[in-house]
């Protein structure tokens, strides 16, 4: 039986362990896992959900955009989807707070102070996106996974282990979600 995206993900976490590094392009495997529709605008709540509630020591109007981004996730409940206007208005304010670009020697690069901002703007915009093109799931699990060692340089090592293990979590939930509603209903005729 072929190894499920969750073991494949677990198998990248234990080379985190051994090692201390992976590539980032070990995530490719959810490329595939992304296609099924409904995937990857839940992981993308799910991610800017999670990247929102790390906004707690933010002031001023970053402290209002984690807010707004909050409102916006909790308010929810239950439903994988969210208000879309609310959405796209929240995204635009996104970009715009991060905005400025630095023209270097090789090219412009945009100057973002607050990451997990960041990580909400790009988790909405996949959201946002129709189609969902599963290589956008594979980007947002790369910016949410990603971190820096100077041992290393960018990739996946120490704090990414974590959330590899979050999306761990997260697939298998999902694909539980997906089982149980594939289940006929003994009340249906």
């Amino acid at each position: 039986m072929p190894a499920s995206v969750a073991d494949k993900l677990a198998a990248i976490i234990g080379q985190i362990d051994e090692t201390g590094n992976a590539d980032l392009l070990r995530l490719t495997v959810l490329k595939k896992w992304f296609e099924p529709p409904g995937r990857l605008a839940a992981f993308a709540i799910w991610t800017a959900f999670h990247a929102a509630s790390r906004g707690g020591k933010a002031t001023g109007p970053a402290r209002d955009l984690f807010q707004e981004a909050q409102e916006l996730l909790l308010g929810r409940g239950e439903r994988s989807e969210l208000d879309a206007v609310a959405a796209e208005r929240l995204h635009r304010r996104l970009r715009a707070f991060q905005n400025t670009r630095q023209r270097l020697k090789w090219g412009p690069v945009r100057i973002v102070k607050v990451s997990d901002l960041l990580l909400v703007e790009k988790a909405l915009a996949a959201y946002l996106s129709h189609p969902h093109p599963p290589s956008q799931g594979y980007k947002l699990a790369v910016a949410y996974c990603e971190h820096y060692d100077p041992r290393y340089g960018n990739g996946l090592n120490g704090p990414s282990r974590v959330r590899l293990e979050e999306i761990v979590d997260f697939i298998r939930h999902r694909e539980a979600q997906e089982a149980d509603s594939a289940r006929p209903s003994p009340l249906r005729p």
